[in-house]
């Protein structure tokens, strides 16, 4: 057969083999928008680049990938997140939420995966010997009279309200958009303490003239949310923990994020 004509005898072959292939429809993945606080470390944070970090923003980029959905992440201011998260604004919360009943009312959570205790953090004086002492201690940063700063929306604020304020203990409670803003006020001096998440008071207040005076036995767990009719996502977000903590990437997240802080 002549060369050239075998190869325009191939012409349509190739062009039907071509469009057939044109038309196998292309699955998109499905993106999931995770909502996080972005002063929220070691959990979850903005850093100077602009980019998400954090232990949550890891386990959940790890999670998007071996289930096979694709990932955003958005800081969303956090007393507002929840309202967010219903909204369908967001579709999943996974920035170390403690799991409490009001939210179980709201929000569908997936199995813990961590747990803290609160920690209240004080400034650092110089001691008679030179070396750094607290100047206040665990019960002295909250006595009557004390300025209290806290994250507005977070169980640090019910805690003082329900344990300290309801007691008739008449401290005065700040609030602030993040946990961060409250440290700042307090190295300056414009609150006297300041409750927070104990992973995240350790890992802020690094290299400053701050201390944890003591922990609050709260035994609170950490859970992603999700809304209470998603439960898609909230399979695919339990057998994505199930499998994470299950790997050597689990331990090394923790390593990297959590232990030492």
């Amino acid at each position: 057969m002549n060369k050239k004509f075998s190869q325009l005898a191939a012409y349509p072959l190739v062009l039907s083999l071509a469009l057939s292939l044109a038309s196998i429809p292309v699955v998109a993945q499905t993106v999931y928008v995770d909502g996080i606080d972005a002063a929220f470390p070691p959990f979850s944070f903005i850093n100077a680049q602009g980019d998400a970090e954090g232990f949550d923003v890891d386990v959940v980029r790890w999670i998007a990938e071996e289930m096979g959905f694709a990932l955003e992440i958005v800081p969303v201011d956090w007393d507002a997140i929840v309202p967010t998260l219903k909204l369908g604004t967001i579709d999943l919360i996974a920035s170390g939420m403690t799991i409490t009943q009001e939210r179980l009312e709201q929000v569908a959570f997936t199995d813990p995966y961590w747990s803290i205790e609160l920690a209240v953090v004080v400034r650092e004086t110089i001691g008679s010997n030179g070396e750094p002492v607290n100047e206040k201690n665990l019960f002295t940063a909250i006595q009557a009279g004390q300025r209290v700063g806290v994250q507005r929306g977070t169980t640090s604020q019910s805690w003082l309200e329900e344990n300290v304020i309801a007691q008739g203990i008449a401290v005065e409670v700040v609030l602030y958009d993040n946990f961060l803003l409250a440290l700042d006020d307090l190295e300056i001096g414009r609150i006297t303490s300041a409750v927070m998440d104990e992973p995240t008071a350790l890992s802020a207040i690094s290299g400053s003239s701050l201390a944890v005076a003591g922990t609050i036995a709260t035994g609170e767990i950490y859970g992603y949310a999700v809304r209470t009719d998603d439960s898609e996502l909230l399979t695919l977000l339990n057998e994505g923990l199930r499998r994470i903590q299950a790997s050597s990437a689990w331990d090394e997240l923790v390593a990297k994020w959590l232990i030492g802080q």
